[in-house]
């Protein structure tokens, strides 16, 4: 059938199965694959057939998910790494060389912003940070050498948008590669590739595992640029593990239900937030009181999880205030079931300078809330509570 939805076929899509016609296909937990003979072999090395030779590039698990997250963002191949910022560096050293230059949004996760300030001036490679807010100045950072634009959309952690249309154009026009982390948004909520974007990258580890077990990345885009990216990682090994990537497979079939329901949560929770006093702002894409409200209804469905607000009492209200939390849990991660509750100035971007941080909004009393699946009004209780505590 050729008009099966794309959320059906990330259902039914599956590696080959075995002798066993086995519903759910197993791990293949093995190091390599062997061959029937000399020429088989040769011509499985050559690429002139399509043979899985290693796991450390090839692995039935690991095409599997690829192959999903492919199809639900709309693009022509994908290649899974064992993290997201794994496939977020695998993507900058497939593609960029001594001498290119790179625009991207200024608000940046922080191991991607690590990358480019201190990673990759050593190979001479420039980059110019424009601000979220600012869609007029993108035109005015390109470069005769600028080969990548590389945005966040919704950014982490302070939830601000970028223009995919605007953006998309604009690659089209200097000839660069748009390259979007939609690990926020996730292909249930935004399609950059509907707006010109020729690479998706996700850190699999958020919302298409959803239930905080393993790690793992995937990029997705033009299938020229996914085989430069893929050939890079051949080589310098960056490999999903199979039983990763059969679990991040079995995730991507409900991922659809989860976002359903982490947007209807997290709109209540955040328009719950936006009726106390005491918080600075509160910032969650499908809030009218959004600064970029319209940005957020052409280009997504949902708001998503995650939502960001300010605690008018800085940095220490911000550390009472996870001190105080008693059901939510504080940790490193986002896209759970469960939501969670972290403080960004004093962990995930407490490396970034003061400057650094007010220039993304990273206020010392920003605290980000990645809303999970329990019932709404138990977060808001939670929450309620760690806010008056934390006063």
């Amino acid at each position: 059938m050729d008009d099966r939805k794309p959320q059906t076929e990330a259902v039914r899509i599956q590696a080959e199965v075995g002798p066993h016609r086995e519903h759910a296909v197993p791990i293949f937990a093995t190091s390599s694959f062997v061959f029937d003979d000399a020429e088989e072999m040769r011509a499985a090395f050559a690429g002139e057939i399509d043979r899985n030779i290693y796991s450390r590039f090839t692995n039935p698990n690991v095409t599997e998910l690829s192959r999903k997250i492919a199809l639900l963002e709309g693009m022509e191949a994908g290649h899974s790494t064992a993290t997201g910022m794994a496939a977020v560096f695998s993507t900058f050293g497939a593609l960029l060389s001594a001498g290119d230059h790179l625009i991207a949004c200024q608000s940046l996760f922080g191991s991607t912003h690590t990358i480019l300030t201190k990673i990759l001036p050593r190979w001479g490679i420039e980059h110019t940070y424009i601000d979220a807010w600012d869609p007029d100045a993108w035109p005015e950072a390109v470069r005769p050498n600028t080969k990548l634009i590389f945005v966040e959309t919704p950014t982490n952690p302070a939830v601000d948008l970028v223009d995919l249309e605007r953006l998309g154009a604009l690659a089209e026009d200097c000839g660069a590669v748009l390259a979007v982390d939609n690990c926020f948004a996730t292909p249930i909520l935004q399609r950059p590739v509907d707006f010109g974007a020729d690479l998706c990258i996700h850190s699999a580890t958020k919302f298409i595992d959803g239930q905080g077990r393993v790690m793992g990345g995937v990029v997705v885009g033009r299938e020229d640029l996914v085989k430069e990216i893929f050939d890079f990682c051949r080589a310098t090994g960056p490999a999903l593990s199979p039983f990763n990537a059969w679990v991040l497979s079995k995730g991507v079939e409900t991922l659809a239900l989860r976002m359903e329901k982490h947007c209807e949560n997290a709109l209540v929770v955040a328009e719950w937030l936006e009726s106390q006093e005491g918080l600075g702002h509160v910032r969650y894409p499908f809030l009218p009181s959004h600064p970029q409200y319209d940005v957020a209804q052409k280009q997504m469905t949902g708001g998503g999880a995650v939502v960001a607000f300010t605690l008018d009492g800085g940095l220490e209200q911000g550390k009472r205030f996870l001190d105080a939390v008693e059901m939510c849990s504080l940790t490193a991660n986002l896209g759970d079931t469960r939501t969670i509750v972290s403080h960004p100035s004093s962990t995930t971007h407490a490396k970034l300078s003061e400057d650094e941080r007010q220039a993304v909004r990273i206020t010392p009393g920003l605290v980000r809330v990645s809303v999970g699946l329990e019932d709404p009004t138990d977060v808001i209780a939670d929450l309620a509570q760690a806010l008056e505590r934390s006063r």
